[in-house]
């Protein structure tokens, strides 16, 4: 059986376990401890022990040494029973032996030797981990021990190699620039290591850097000759003289290359190609891989035995005619012909290349070729070569110069195969990010990476760096913002200023808002790759990046200027787009914002969207504040009523949306404002306007509760008659703040608030009466039955009428209350549905009682849930739902050891619930408080039940066997949907037995 002790020694000594960090008392203590680690399982004599804990050993030291060992025993087992022999810290050949299984020097000492043989990418991840667990120096509270010096050696020494298999695998990832600060460091606490700075040189080089590379090189012979008084070996030195003839070897991988992603079916077809075409043309935009294609087809044709050369047109002028074509003669050791004109030339060079055999000739970025490059290739590929002969030639889609158009007509007859590059599908993107970073994403993450790179492979490494350091994906990255620039640069001014102005309409161009000579550039603007035609009149940014860069370069007041301008011509032609409106005047800052944004709030609250109803109330309420503040006295300002609407708005999404401490925040902030105006009318609305369904019988804030219910009902005392839906919505806030407490005054609320929306045939005011009666269907145990009618109602109303939030309300009863009546099928395809409806709707709170139930399915079926439990425990922190967390965990932890007959222990914080569950676990003799009448009253009640049958107290006994009696049939606790103690009857049998 293995230990569950963990070890950390890369810093100071810890020994920890499921419940913390251990106490491992004194100095001594700790020595032996950490002596028995690095002795790694194998046994340390005692008088060694001795000898290595005192220079001088006092008399009675083995005595001592065996006081160590009984203290570290007890720290390390605190649950192994007495008497029973160690399983961990064992005695064995007149020693003792540490069985330990998880160290972190282990650990990292597998990880680091694992390395050598991955991937880059793989390598990065494996040794980034690795380095991770270093919290300072190994064994750093033992460094001045004889015993503890080679282990604290032999780890730093695989410290150092760790962090240079780091750098090689960033080198091998193309990404140098990252290599280079972490190398500085280590060259300069280091510097006899020639490996690191090899590496350092290298990355310099590789980073453009190439005077700095030379300079760490010098740097390098002058400490070998300053400290050991030798010359660099022989890779220093080869790595300089290579450096000095820029040797093309050193160049190293593209940044995110060595994995090809996405590509297999073109891949495919280039191999298909080979020895069948003359040509194959690849496109794309910029960044698409067209030269990553390139040279993975390259490489696997070389494995095929093909003889392979490139040629790269440069960008810059200047250089000499046909210049690609010498670099693949030179490649292939073929003296360039010097013939007297073109024909013969063409001539001479097509008989060189026809006697080498199986041959592969790549000429890159061809929108750059000059016009002698252009012929020659045309001359070979009209007139094939003889034998199996492919050229490959990429070029940018969106960059056809009249030259390389002309070139492609010609060519057109030959028929070569072409090869367009598009974005890469999303399911390509997690990939691409884990070959770039090392990093795994999530499927939301790729999405959005996806949705702002349009799929664009160097757009998409450019975000997963942005990722990798930290950074937002809202942001563009500094090297998509270089390439955008420039691109745009090149274009006439005339369409830069179009595409400005396009930028700021937003992703989707809409011709009607601009100029009306608009169209040429925009076409233009297509042309080059920068946007997308997808109908008559509507173009869209091919990718976010580049609108977010021209955007982003535009001056705040330029901005401004062009959303007040593009808000006013939508108010024109659509008046009815409150989204696109609300957006631009915002944006302007114009008059008009506040009035939109409130109108495409309630819109989006029509379309159930409450984390774009919250952000669009949020701007509101900001844009009118700014706009128009509250009188200085406090006093009935004329914008009071619009405010608290904004407010009471913005409570409602906000609540929808999971952000529910910030929801009662605003909501008290109203009331108060409210009260201080002293409009009952004012006030009537606030409260009626919040109108969010609620599943859970205990308040988060039960004194703001108090008060909304004793405002409420002075509020209903004024309200006029005639008011029957205002006073029905009040009624049903009523009855939901006073859930969980004592009188008939909430049920008679909820009752009367039901009868009023079933008269006035108000479907969404019916839903809310329904929440009111499900909260108020509590005053006796038993009663599943008439939740899940409730529940049934809720749903069938909700999704004919379209109310989503209460439709999920529906379904998260009916959970709770199959649960109760022990048709978990049932149960199981209402938390399904009700986990549907919160992932498409984007409602996080639906997700934490759907998982809390699955952790309660599990107890119940007799598993052990505490694993569960503690998962679905930490997805509720911080979610505001106070009154569901206090003590939650302890209390359905306690549940679930005492369904499985496992020891309760003493471990468990029960909060709220302390006065029930605490006599379970150790009974003081105290008096236990009668249940509250919510959704966990059978639970609380089955515990009193416990303890008075413990007791032996028969009155308090026959009392509870009244109060559980109804629930004969149900599961004690299940119909909260978050723990079970079994069946009520099971109490019931018990409590009988005992003369209740």
């Amino acid at each position: 059986m293995g230990s569950s002790v963990r070890f950390a020694v890369l810093g100071p000594l810890i020994a920890e376990a499921g419940r913390g960090p251990l106490d491992l008392k004194g100095p001594r203590h700790r020595a032996v401890l950490a002596r028995l680690l690095i002795a790694r399982g194998r046994v340390v004599p005692v008088d060694r022990l001795v000898d290595d804990l005192w220079d001088d050993p006092p008399d009675g030291a083995v005595g001592a040494i065996q006081t160590f060992i009984a203290a570290l025993r007890r720290a390390l087992e605190p649950d192994r029973p007495p008497r029973t022999p160690a399983q961990l810290l064992v005695t064995t050949g007149g020693g003792y032996a540490l069985r330990a299984e998880e160290v972190d020097a282990w650990r990292f000492e597998e990880a680091v030797t694992k390395s050598a043989g991955l991937a880059p990418a793989e390598a990065l991840s494996l040794v980034d981990e690795a380095l991770g667990l270093w919290r300072g120096p190994a064994y750093a509270e033992f460094a001045d021990q004889g015993w503890a010096r080679a282990e604290i050696a032999r780890l730093d020494e695989l410290r150092l190699l760790a962090v240079e298999r780091r750098a090689d695998a960033l080198l091998g990832l193309g990404r140098a620039a990252e290599a280079v600060p972490d190398l500085e460091a280590h060259t300069g606490a280091h510097p006899l290591r020639e490996n690191g700075w090899r590496l350092l040189a290298l990355a310099l080089y590789r980073a453009g850097r190439q005077g700095d590379a030379l300079a760490a090189l010098r740097r390098a012979r002058q400490a070998l000759a300053d400290e050991l008084g030798v010359d660099p070996g022989p890779d220093l030195r080869e790595l300089e003289a290579g450096i000095l003839a820029q040797a093309p070897e050193l160049r190293g991988a593209a940044p995110g290359s060595g994995t090809l992603v996405g590509r297999d079916g073109e891949l495919a077809r280039l191999v298909e190609a080979a020895g069948r075409a003359p040509l194959v043309l690849i496109s794309g935009e910029a960044g698409a891989g067209k030269t990553a294609l390139a040279e993975a087809f390259t490489a696997e044709m070389e494995a095929r035995g093909w003889s392979t050369a490139w040629g790269v047109n440069p960008e810059h002028e200047g250089v000499p005619a046909a210049w690609p074509w010498t670099r693949i003669l030179d490649a292939l050791g073929i003296a360039p012909p010097a013939e007297p004109n073109r024909f013969q030339w063409h001539r001479a060079v097509r008989e060189r290349l026809a006697a080498r055999g199986k041959l592969l000739l790549v000429l890159d970025d061809l929108h750059w070729a000059g016009e002698e490059t252009l012929a020659l290739l045309s001359a070979l590929v009209t007139d094939p070569l003889p034998g199996p002969v492919l050229i490959v030639a990429t070029y940018r889609s969106t960059d056809v110069a009249p030259a390389l158009a002309g070139f492609l007509g010609r060519i057109a007859r030959a028929e070569p195969v072409r090869i367009y590059l598009g974005g890469l599908p999303a399911d390509a993107v997690p990939a691409l990010v884990r070959a770039t970073t090392g990093r795994d994403i999530d499927a939301g993450t790729a999405r959005t990476i996806h949705q702002r790179s349009g799929g664009n492979p160097f757009f998409v490494r450019e975000l997963a760096r942005v990722l990798d350091t930290g950074g937002a994906l809202s942001a563009v990255p500094p090297g998509v913002r270089d390439v955008v620039r420039y691109r745009v640069a090149q274009l006439p001014g005339a369409v830069q200023a179009v595409l400005r102005q396009a930028a700021v309409i937003g992703t989707e161009v809409d011709l009607d808002l601009l100029p009306g000579d608009a169209l040429d550039a925009l076409e233009l603007a297509a042309e080059r790759g920068f946007l997308v035609e997808h109908g008559p009149g509507r173009f869209r940014f091919a990718h976010a990046l580049v609108r977010d860069t021209l955007y982003q370069d535009l001056s705040r007041s330029r901005r401004a200027r062009l959303h007040a301008r593009i808000g006013e011509a939508i108010e024109r032609l659509r008046p009815g787009d409150v989204a696109a409106l609300a957006h631009h005047f915002l944006l302007a800052e114009a008059p008009a914002a506040v009035r939109y944004a409130r109108a495409a709030a309630e819109d989006a609250e029509r379309r159930f969207a409450p984390h774009e109803a919250a952000r669009l109330w949020q701007a509101a309420l900001d844009h009118a504040d700014r706009r128009a503040p509250a009188d200085a006295d406090g006093g009935a300002a004329a914008g009071v009523p619009e405010r608290l609407e904004l407010i009471m708005g913005l409570v409602r999404a906000l609540a929808v949306a999971g952000e529910l401490d910030r929801a009662r925040k605003h909501r008290a902030e109203a009331l108060t404002l409210a009260e201080q105006v002293g409009y009952p009318a004012l006030t009537a609305r606030v409260l009626a306007a919040f109108d969010v369904p609620a599943i859970w019988t205990a308040h988060d804030d039960p004194e703001l509760a108090q008060r909304i219910a004793d405002v409420t009902e002075r509020t209903l005392d004024a309200l006029p008659p005639g008011e029957d839906a205002v006073r029905a919505r009040l009624l049903a806030t009523l009855a939901l703040e006073l859930r969980n407490t004592a009188g008939d005054r909430g049920p008679r609320a909820a009752r009367e608030a039901e009868a009023l929306a079933r008269r006035l045939d108000d479907p969404a005011l019916l839903a809310f009466a329904l929440n009111a009666r499900f909260m108020q269907s509590f005053e006796r145990a038993g009663l599943a039955p008439e939740r899940a009618r409730i529940g049934r109602e809720l749903v069938e109303l909700a999704r004919r009428h379209e109310l989503v939030a209460f439709e999920v309300l529906g379904h998260l009863v009916l959970m709770q209350a199959a649960s109760a009546l022990a048709d978990f099928p049932a149960a199981d395809r209402h938390a399904q549905a009700a986990d549907e409806l919160g992932e498409k709707h984007e409602i996080p709170l639906v997700g934490v009682f759907t998982q809390w139930y699955r952790a309660m399915r599990t107890s119940a079926a007799g598993r052990p849930a505490e694993a569960a439990y503690r998962a679905a425990a930490a997805r509720l922190a911080g979610t505001g739902m106070s009154g569901v967390d206090s003590g939650i965990l302890g209390f359905a932890l306690l549940c679930d050891r005492l369904q499985r007959g496992a020891d309760p222990g003493h471990d468990l914080d029960f909060g709220a619930y302390e006065p029930w569950c605490r006599p379970v676990v150790a009974d003081d003799g105290s008096e236990i408080p009668p249940s509250p009448r919510d959704l966990l009253f059978e639970a609380r009640t089955c515990l009193h039940a416990l303890v008075a049958i413990r007791r032996g107290d028969r009155a308090t006994m026959a009392r509870l066997h009244a109060e559980l009696l109804p629930a004969a049939g149900e599961l004690a606790g299940a119909g909260s949907g978050l723990l079970t103690l079994g069946p009520v009857s099971r109490y019931l049998d018990e409590l009988a037995r005992h003369g209740a």
